[in-house]
């Protein structure tokens, strides 16, 4: 393997010295290690090779386009930190563009990007351990920390994200993404068109939305923490039109809805939702426009404001409660074995109100519609309807 070193510098230069020069007479195969110091980009990678900032030199992109662009495979980059790249939406300036297979990513940290690393027709790239931190720019106006388009097989794993719009996936399939970290954004991952994906083990919080899966079946949601997800939607995990996937073992907490499911009203494949702590939300699960057939085993509902709402009565009726826990279950255990005597069963009296009719959620929880329902549960005067059925409901 062929190496190229640049000498160390005197003293520090007084302009970056351009990148593209060093990349161009590193022989295919090579490394490039980069002495201590500023390298001016934007610069293209077109050949297999691998650039080494050892922790301490910086690529500057001076505010034009994207940094650095690897249309090779084969690339390793790893130990530089990446910087000022453009402004344009259009032109997805990133810190880095990946178009090209079996690269690593690796141990960089980019700041003051408008998007951070976009996969474009990339497969089984690493992309690890990087420190992405976006430009200083209001929410709507910032870019994707990462983002995968027509990508199969990555592996985006121990990153992490701030300050920055979405983490996306669009049209991406197969795909793995695990124990990132991500924190100020608008959607914590925003998937869409991209089925299978693993997504294990990350940690979101203060975002408007932590995991939103739009058109995307066999999912495997496991081992998430999403917390804060209180504007712009604010479930903490929303499937829309998105069958057959796994949700188990995350913790959802302090969130506007902990669960979301919306569908079109026709038969849809199920979600396996298990394991999984719904605690503190203004809404533990919501179902919307469907009658379910889920499956929900052995998760906790704590003191969520409301534990379970649906759009109207019957969406969600199919839906299978099995051995979950109550923080609201009004039942004894007197044989003591950790199940309920009674089942758990939750009816809609005057919560239909704010439930069908959006524009009274305003009224919600509020003491005239709290004196309603507690008058209706006395002598109803409508006909409640059945929310939920939990025959085995956990007592801790």
């Amino acid at each position: 393997m062929a190496f190229f070193a640049l000498p160390a510098l005197a003293s520090p230069s007084p302009s970056p010295l351009p990148l593209q020069p060093l990349i161009d007479a590193t022989p295919a195969g090579g490394v490039l290690r980069l002495t201590p110091g500023s390298y001016a980009g934007p610069a293209v990678i077109d050949k297999p090779l691998t650039i080494d900032g050892q922790g301490r030199a910086k690529i500057e992109g001076g505010g034009r386009g994207t940094v650095l662009t690897i249309r090779a495979s084969g690339v390793t980059l790893r130990g530089a930190t990446i910087t000022g790249s453009g402004d344009s939406h259009d032109s997805i300036d990133a810190g880095v563009t990946i178009e090209g297979d079996d690269n690593h990513v690796g141990g960089n940290t980019l700041q003051d990007v408008l998007f951070g690393i976009h996969v474009k027709g990339g497969n089984r790239n690493r992309i690890e351990a990087n420190r992405v931190t976006g430009k200083d720019l209001s929410l709507g106006m910032r870019g994707d920390a990462i983002r995968l388009w027509n990508s199969r097989h990555n592996r985006i794993e121990g990153n992490s994200f701030e300050r920055a719009r979405d983490l996306t996936f669009t049209n991406s399939p197969d795909n793995r993404i695990a124990g990132n970290r991500f924190h100020d954004g608008r959607y914590g991952m925003h998937i869409i068109f991209s089925p299978r994906l693993l997504v294990e083990n990350n940690h979101l919080e203060h975002t408007g939305t932590g995991i939103i899966v739009l058109y995307s079946p066999q999912l495997v949601v496991r081992g998430n923490h999403v917390a804060h997800a209180l504007t712009g939607g604010g479930g903490g995990i929303v499937f829309k039109e998105s069958d057959d996937a796994l949700v188990e073992n995350n913790e959802i907490i302090h969130c506007s809805v902990g669960l979301q499911v919306d569908a079109q009203p026709q038969p849809v494949g199920v979600l396996t939702v298990r394991g999984n702590r719904f605690a503190h939300n203004i809404i533990g699960a919501f179902f919307y426009g469907e009658s379910g057939g889920h499956r929900f085993e052995n998760n906790r509902f704590e003191h969520n404001l409301t534990q379970v709402a649906v759009s109207a009565a019957g969406a969600g009726s199919a839906n299978v409660w099995k051995g979950n826990h109550w923080s609201d279950y009004q039942g004894f255990d007197r044989n003591g074995d950790g199940i309920g005597d009674t089942p758990h069963e939750a009816w809609l009296f005057a919560d239909r109100i704010w439930m069908e009719t959006p524009i009274t959620t305003f009224y919600r929880n509020s003491p005239v519609l709290e004196l309603l329902d507690f008058l209706e549960r006395l002598a109803p005067f409508s006909t409640p309807s059945l929310l939920l059925r939990d025959a085995v409901p956990r007592m801790h």
